[in-house]
């Protein structure tokens, strides 16, 4: 039969017969599962699976399917579908495409709740196989369908294995713990395995695989409700409907239960290499992560990174404030904490007074009372004094997680620590980590027994440790930001702002030219050049004259966004002549470039002042709806690509955050005596943008490019209003 295919899985075609999403208990913890393709054959996909069951000790009523076989291990087998009893809970499809099919179509018939497929060969292979697919949900009606090309799930708490994969039990039982939730098989299973490894009890894993029928927002739901389920862990490469998903993140955050995510596919070759003509993140990189990370879903970049944030958050859902303490007994180890903390952004901030005086007392005199903190080598006489440290430190109110660094050294030194410090990490209320450096080098098995007793995350790697508790930070920085703009948005829907009228008749293309986008913006309180709107050249000359300046012409035209391009902008004119002379080298450049175009006439516009070209819009994400964006502007927006995206209903404060973070953040700090910009200007220009959007469901992007910034505020030199155009007559 056709195995999974372990090629990137794609975003499912939408479906034909929309339902509403399933409840899933039935399916997770079904009282009846029929295996369709069972065998004698002991490397059968139907022989593993009967065989989980059976290790698992499953409880239900198992039925068999079965060409070959009249009986499998004393249970009986019947040759065909149709001879299953109807309103079976689940079934097991571990048979080849060929004949899936007509499998499906008659459990249908029979009213069997759900099936699970594994055979690959569908919409992951293109146009043909999504014909395939969409047959089967045609042919599934009312039966949900896990699959085509996926690995099953296994619901340990419940003991439940429906996965072809050979499984072990795990016990779990009473116990709360992480779900894995994946659309490919290998991803959960490397998770699974992962956490296994580190002693974590597991509550569900879940394989979506192309996702006909039953996607990863309908397991995420489930899970939300699931009570054993302290943590999600996720790896995503498409989200079927992420509005939806986005509402399933804020109702996790509100329950306190973190949802760690990795997405794959965020780079030009990766994306490339997913199908996905209308996938939830097809769209510009780093505009879901910033969607998500705003209802507090942490967003992670490596496999490292998920394993490890889930290891902490799993005993720490709901992190303290503050930045961490790195404490260790190695000052060359601090200075690499230092460096490393310093690049990835974790902050390692300064203790409080008191905290230094106690440490100071407990301290030999040549060590420095600090954070990081190299405690020198007073462990070794005295073990006990390490607790005390980390005691010491944890209680300053300006540290909001623990990092101990030490040596494994003799067995001797390990039975010090077992006895002395780790129950005081263990002790810790607030997020903390072990690392016991050395990488592969072995350690004393009562050591790590003790470890893991404690509840303890023990890590082999800084670096490793450091990520994680900067996932972890920004997991509860995230959501005090979250719930700082939910309040604010219940207020401004309170306010029941009205949308501003739009400048004028909507055009054929729903874009506005520039001049009337800024009159647009100057209404709602934008600062905007000193400007004159010319039909001719004379008219253009008499503005000129009035703004008593150096002008810029800019040709307009809603059909012409991209002015500079085709020679419609002239800049730098001073007096009659040279606006005269402009006037007619813009009419020869767009005869040249644009032949036909009519223009609506130019802009001319007072020259700007010298400051930091920015880029700031507001704009809905067909996918993921309305989103913000600010970053460097001008002629370096594509060159450089230093940008940030917010949540549309994104703070000031917030927005101001985010501009600190450019890579070009130093330029608004201002760089060789140039005086540094006014950040919180550009950021009330932005979130005015936002709002704009928010009010008039009309506008699909607000853009100012670029957006002048300098030390007395901003000015908009460029910006355009895209609305939906209005129906094609008849």
């Amino acid at each position: 039969m056709s195995r999974p295919d372990t090629r990137p899985h794609p975003r499912p075609h939408p479906r034909p017969h929309p339902r509403p999403h399933p409840h899933l208990q039935r399916l997770i913890a079904p009282r009846s599962v029929a295996i369709v393709g069972a065998s004698a054959d002991p490397r059968s996909l139907g022989d593993f699976v009967l065989g989980n069951l059976e290790r698992f000790g499953y409880s239900g009523q198992i039925h068999l399917v079965s060409r070959s076989s009249e009986t499998l291990g004393g249970r009986p087998c019947v040759r065909s579908v149709d001879e299953l009893p109807e309103e079976i809970d689940v079934a097991v499809l571990a048979i080849a495409q060929a004949g899936m099919l007509d499998a499906v179509t008659v459990l249908a018939a029979r009213r069997c709740h759900a099936a699970v497929l594994f055979a690959s060969g569908y919409a992951e292979v293109g146009d043909e196989g999504r014909q395939r697919q969409d047959l089967l949900l045609q042919a599934a009606g009312a039966m949900h369908l896990v699959g085509p090309n996926c690995m099953g799930f296994t619901n340990f708490e419940a003991g439940v294995p429906l996965s072809y994969e050979p499984l072990t039990p795990y016990p779990c039982s009473g116990r709360a713990g992480v779900a894995v939730l994946a659309q490919s098989g290998f991803m959960a299973a490397a998770l699974r395995d992962a956490f296994i490894g580190r002693g974590l009890p597991i509550t569900t894993v879940f394989s979506t695989g192309n996702e006909c029928s039953i996607g990863v927002g309908d397991v995420l739901a489930h899970l939300l409700d699931d009570v054993q389920t302290r943590v999600v862990c996720m790896v995503a490469e498409q989200i079927r409907d992420p509005r939806a998903f986005l509402a399933l993140a804020r109702a996790a955050r509100h329950a306190c239960k973190p949802i760690v995510l990795l997405l794959p596919g965020q780079s030009s070759r990766a994306r490339a290499a997913v199908q996905s003509p209308s996938g939830g993140l097809a769209g510009e990189p780093g505009v879901a992560s910033a969607l998500l990370e705003g209802e507090a879903v942490v967003v992670v970049e490596t496999l490292d990174e998920l394993i490890d944030t889930c290891a902490i958050l799993f005993r720490h859902a709901r992190p303290h404030a503050g930045g961490t303490a790195f404490i260790t007994g190695s000052g060359a180890l601090k200075n690499i904490a230092l460096d490393l903390a310093g690049a990835i952004g974790l902050p390692l901030p300064a203790l409080e007074e008191a905290t230094l005086q106690t440490l100071k007392e407990k301290l030999p005199s040549f060590a420095v009372a600090e954070n990081p903190l190299d405690y020198t080598t007073i462990g070794v006489g005295q073990p006990g004094l390490i607790g005390e440290i980390v005691d010491c430190v944890a209680a300053d109110a300006n540290i909001g997680s623990v990092l101990l660094a030490l040596s494994p050294g003799t067995a001797l030194a390990q039975r010090d620590k077992t006895e002395h410090v780790v129950p005081s990490l263990a002790a810790l209320a607030k997020p903390k980590v072990l690392v016991i450096t050395g990488d592969d080098g072995p350690i004393e098995e009562f050591f790590v027994a003790a470890i893991r007793a404690s509840g303890v995350p023990l890590f082999r790697s800084v670096d490793r440790a450091l990520r994680a508790l900067r996932c972890t930070a920004r997991y509860g920085e995230n959501s005090q930001r979250a719930e700082r703009t939910e309040h604010a948005e219940l207020a401004e829907r309170s306010a029941d702002r009205a949308p501003q009228a739009l400048p004028g008749e909507v055009p054929a293309n729903g874009g506005f030219p520039e001049h009337l986008s800024k009159q647009f913006l100057a209404a709602a309180g934008v600062p905007v050049p000193e400007s004159g709107f010319a039909k001719d050249a004379e008219a253009a000359a008499a503005i000129a004259r009035r703004l008593g300046k150096a002008v810029v012409l800019k040709a307009q035209a809603s059909e012409l966004p991209h002015k500079s391009d085709v020679g419609g902008v002239i800049a730098g004119l001073a007096g009659k002549t040279a606006v005269l002379a402009g006037w007619s080298q813009i009419a020869a450049n767009l005869a040249q470039h644009r032949p036909g175009l009519l223009l609506d006439g130019v802009l001319v516009e007072a020259m700007a002042p010298s400051g930091v070209e920015l880029i700031v819009s507001a704009r809905r994400d067909p996918d993921w709806g309305p989103v913000l964006r600010v970053g460097l502007g001008g002629v370096w927006t594509e060159a450089l690509n230093d940008m940030r995206f917010l949540p549309a209903g994104a703070l000031e404060s917030d927005i101001a955050d985010a501009l600190r973070q450019l890579k070009s953040a130093a330029l608004l700090q201002g760089v060789r005596g140039a005086p540094a910009v006014n950040l919180a200007a550009v950021a009330r220009v932005a979130a005015t943008l936002a709002a704009l959007l928010r009010a008039d469901a009309r506008i699909a992007e607000i853009q100012i490019n670029p957006l002048l910034a300098h030390v007395g505020g901003v000015l908009a030199l460029d910006a355009s209003l895209v609305v939906a155009p209005p129906p094609a007559p008849g």
